[in-house]
């Protein structure tokens, strides 16, 4: 591994990276810090062009290609990160670029990967798939191929972000860094060896949807190793608990993060890192689009006990429905939505289920309101 990607090879990939990729900004904080028990400091590669830290990936890349190669075009698969950033470094460089991408792919990253200039070709279900389909399309035309994770430059790109760490937080005992292919954990682990700990977060794979941009099943030949080697440990996170990051993050520190870039916070919240010494996570991408991120507020507003769905019924004749919303109100909660439930649902003839949307402020209030619900004489179901 050493005298195939070193130090070295990170350090001329910083110079060649130096006034076009961002060294971005840590920031520490005050909540987060609190809530881990620990001094914890956010590295925010959402802030980096295109909106990730693919960017230095794919700068490298096409820096190192001879310039009869990079002049051919560039072709790349990526669920979208991936593809902004070539498409982003190929404008940038004076060449073209193809990307394709899985079927499914969020149409925000898709959008800005054409409005970078790329053109961009549906390649499957999976991104194996669409990387399968860019390899065939290379094959049959020709043109560099820019693996999102399965190429020396790429992760020495991607491990600039170490380099930068070791600067910015020297005193950091645990790196959080999220798995995908093994592009960035890899980089990262190669540039912090013997100074720090770095753990590896995955997502589970019923949270892929959430988090696409590391939604793959396993690492490379060429990153498994290194992996193997460089990582101290490597945790796991669902959907629950990456929603309920996103939302912290966002109200906390004001910053945007899609769900690969959440899972070091929701690793570190859910106590599934050791240590009580300073840590620093990598916020990997703030690269979600609107109606992705209202679907995960909403969901990280429930799980964290801020939205409190309940059915219920009343008698079917005027003013019940008023008398229990007055009672609820009474409570000092928020009424979101009322919807009423004629059909589909096990209701006394004469009745009328209602159910009810509310804005809460923990779990301990929706249990306190329910009861309160109970005392009135309701019959009272939790949804979520």
């Amino acid at each position: 591994m050493a005298t195939a990607l070193g130090v070295a090879e990170l350090q001329r990939a910083r110079e060649r990276l130096a006034g076009i990729a961002r060294v971005t900004p840590v920031y520490g904080s005050e909540t987060f810090t609190r809530l881990a028990g620990r001094p914890v400091h956010l590295k925010a590669e959402n802030l980096q062009r295109t909106g990730s830290f693919k960017i230095r990936g794919a700068v490298n890349k096409l820096a190192t290609l001879p310039p009869a190669e990079r002049a051919a075009g560039v072709v790349a698969a990526s669920a979208g990160n991936h593809a902004q950033a070539v498409a982003w470094a190929a404008r940038e460089a004076g060449t073209r670029a193809t990307i394709f991408v899985p079927q499914d792919a969020p149409m925000a990253k898709v959008e800005a990967t054409r409005n970078y200039g790329a053109e961009v070709e549906l390649g499957g279900e999976s991104l194996e798939e669409a990387i399968a389909a860019a390899r065939a399309y290379v094959a049959e035309r020709g043109a560099a191929f820019v693996h999102p994770y399965e190429d020396v430059a790429v992760v020495a790109g991607q491990g600039t972000i170490g380099l930068e760490l070791a600067e910015q937080v020297p005193e950091a005992e645990t790196v959080l860094v999220p798995i995908g292919g093994g592009g960035l954990a890899g980089g990262i682990a190669l540039a912090l060896r013997g100074r720090t700990r770095v753990v590896g977060v995955r997502a589970a794979p019923e949270a892929f949807a959430i988090a696409d941009g590391i939604a793959v099943k396993q690492p490379g030949e060429l990153t498994a190793p290194i992996l193997d080697e460089g990582l101290d440990e490597v945790v796991e996170v669902g959907s629950r608990e990456i929603a309920e990051a996103i939302v912290l993050v966002l109200e906390r520190t004001k910053l945007v993060v899609e769900g690969a870039g959440a899972v070091g916070i929701a690793a570190l919240l859910e106590g599934k890192v050791p240590g009580t010494g300073p840590v620093a996570v990598v916020l990997s991408g703030g690269n979600v689009d609107a109606s992705t991120l209202i679907t995960v507020m909403r969901s990280g507003l429930t799980f964290a006990g801020r939205h409190l769905v309940v059915r219920t019924w009343v008698p079917d004749r005027p003013g019940e429905l008023l008398k229990l919303l007055e009672l609820v109100a009474e409570e000092r909660v928020n009424v979101l939505d009322v919807k009423h439930l004629r059909e589909g649902v096990d209701i006394p003839v004469g009745a009328t289920g209602i159910e009810l949307t509310l804005l809460t402020r923990d779990d301990e209030h929706c249990e306190a309101l329910l009861a309160q619900m109970r005392s009135w004489g309701y019959q009272v179901e939790r949804v979520r």
